[in-house]
């Protein structure tokens, strides 16, 4: 998997801004990658160190259409921290 593949999107939340102040930061990335290739890609893509890599599966969830219900993908999501000093210009101030 190419690098640039492996970051969707950056989670921008009420709970993950408050991560922030912390040095962590959440993206959804590919359900294929693996921590080392998370790492490799936030530091190449953003100039930083990282020191710290966590990876959950998000489950899927019910959600209605009309009058059926239908399930949701689940997706992954990963919270990266920082060496301290570090900052990630895309998500400030948001």
């Amino acid at each position: 998997m190419h690098l640039y593949e492996v970051l969707r999107r950056p989670l921008i939340t009420e709970k993950n801004t408050a991560l922030q102040a912390q040095g962590k930061y959440a993206f959804e990335v590919a359900r294929g990658s693996n921590k080392p290739q998370i790492k490799q890609a936030v530091e190449k893509a953003f100039k930083v160190k990282v020191t710290a890599v966590n990876v959950m599966t998000m489950p899927s969830k019910r959600r209605r259409v009309g009058r059926r219900q239908v399930l949701t993908q689940s997706w992954k999501k990963a919270v990266v921290t920082l060496k301290t000093g570090d900052k990630i210009e895309l998500f400030e101030g948001v």
